[in-house]
């Protein structure tokens, strides 16, 4: 570390310089205030300053020390004073003094110069450190109600159908145990096109913060702008969005993809149709039985949108019978970890499942909370990594 060092007594200036510099660091005495003030303002890189805080007078060290503070603020400051005027460094350190040593008259006070300034620097470390951290927690929050600016808060259900929706942001703790709430890409959707067509959307772009954000945000307003008729097949409806999303460098930079779940149910047929872009396949329940099975089959689901232009895309068909429920999640649902030392092992569709099942007979409400409830619970308190957005349908019976 460097040292930049006012002093007052030029016969300890070589003993203070050899005490300094151990283990290679490096001491630089001036024995002028004014001189001291010249060195400190050509900007050169120090780590701390030591300066006495009697001489020539308290008043006039007080005013190199405030004068120091203005030039290096960020640079810790440790004042060094004498045993009968100890009660006069109160004022240096409401100032921002970062700690001081007592100068005996035998000079034994030098043993304990370096323990005293490495605490110092490590004290300014750890506030700034602090200062950056919050800084970061305020945009990350500031980024995350961005995001859910975009998620609907009230879905009208249609006649014969009762819809819910929630999203939930990721959460971690930091150093300290504080947590932090993660802005992420999650998205959900449902409006209707026509009085007997019903649009699902669920989408989650890859990553975290202001690069996840802005990808769902810029594929919402895509969404928005096509909302209409025209795209009746839901696979030509993703192919053009997917299309339009390649061209889009804030989606498809450093490898960033979203996926994406778009189904249109009819709700005079009853029959949702539905194409994958990269997006984990829907579930459905029969709530007489309560078995759950996936409402396609287990091949891939689809390229990503943003990956590659033209890339091709199909049409599932999911029957809704009545008394069933159909599940669209983002993987931050089932991608809960346990915290178990051994394994890698998470709440996945096998979670999902069995908690559809025990929520068979609950209002789609309370299912909708055990779902979260479940995952979260899974995690043994520490919270999901991902932000996670769900939508869950029941037809009557």
């Amino acid at each position: 570390m460097r040292i930049l060092v006012a002093w007052d007594d030029p016969a300890q200036a070589d003993l203070l310089k050899m005490y300094l510099g151990v283990n290679g660091n490096e001491a630089e005495i001036v024995c002028d205030g004014n001189r001291f003030l010249q060195q400190l303002s050509r900007g050169e890189p120090w780590d701390a300053v030591l300066l006495t805080t009697t001489t020539p007078s308290t008043d006039r060290a007080f005013e190199i020390f405030e004068a120091a503070r203005k030039m290096a603020p960020e640079t810790p400051i440790i004042g060094a004073c004498p045993e009968t005027d100890v009660y006069r460094i109160a004022r240096f350190l409401t100032g921002g003094l970062r700690g001081y040593v007592i100068r005996d008259r035998a000079g034994d006070f030098m043993f304990l110069l370096q323990a005293v300034i490495e605490g110092a620097i490590k004290q300014a470390h750890a506030e700034r450190e602090r200062i950056v951290a919050e800084r970061l927690r305020r945009e990350i929050d500031s980024v995350r109600r961005l995001q859910e600016t975009i998620i609907p808060r009230d879905i009208e259900s249609p006649p014969g159908y009762d819809i819910v929706a929630r999203y939930e942001s990721s959460q971690i703790r930091v150093i300290g145990g504080q947590p932090v709430t993660l802005a992420g890409g999650d998205y959900y959707d449902a409006f209707a096109v026509s009085d007997d067509s019903l649009v699902l959307i669920v989408g989650d772009a890859s990553g975290h913060g202001m690069k996840a954000c802005m990808s769902i945000m810029t594929m919402h307003t895509l969404i928005r702008m096509i909302r209409s008729n025209r795209f009746r097949n839901t696979a030509d409806f993703v192919t053009h969005v997917n299309n339009e999303l390649c061209q889009q460098a804030i989606v498809n930079e450093d490898g960033g993809f979203i996926t994406l779940l778009y189904g249109i149910l009819n709700t005079r047929t009853h029959i949702l149709e539905w194409t994958s872009a990269g997006h984990p396949v829907p579930l459905i329940q029969d709530l007489d039985s309560t078995e759950v099975a996936p409402a396609g089959d287990d091949e891939a689901p689809g390229l990503p949108l943003g990956i590659l232009p033209d890339a091709e895309y199909v049409v599932r068909r999911t029957p809704v019978p009545p008394g069933s429920r159909l599940l669209m999640y983002t993987d931050g649902l089932a991608e809960a970890f346990s915290p178990e030392a051994e394994g890698h092992r998470e709440f996945g569709e096998k979670g999902l499942r069995r908690t559809l099942k025990e929520s068979a007979q609950a209002d789609l409400r309370q299912t909708m909370r055990a779902l979260f409830d479940a995952s979260h619970a899974f995690t043994d308190g520490q919270g999901r990594h991902d932000d996670t957005s769900v939508l869950l349908l029941e037809r009557d019976r």
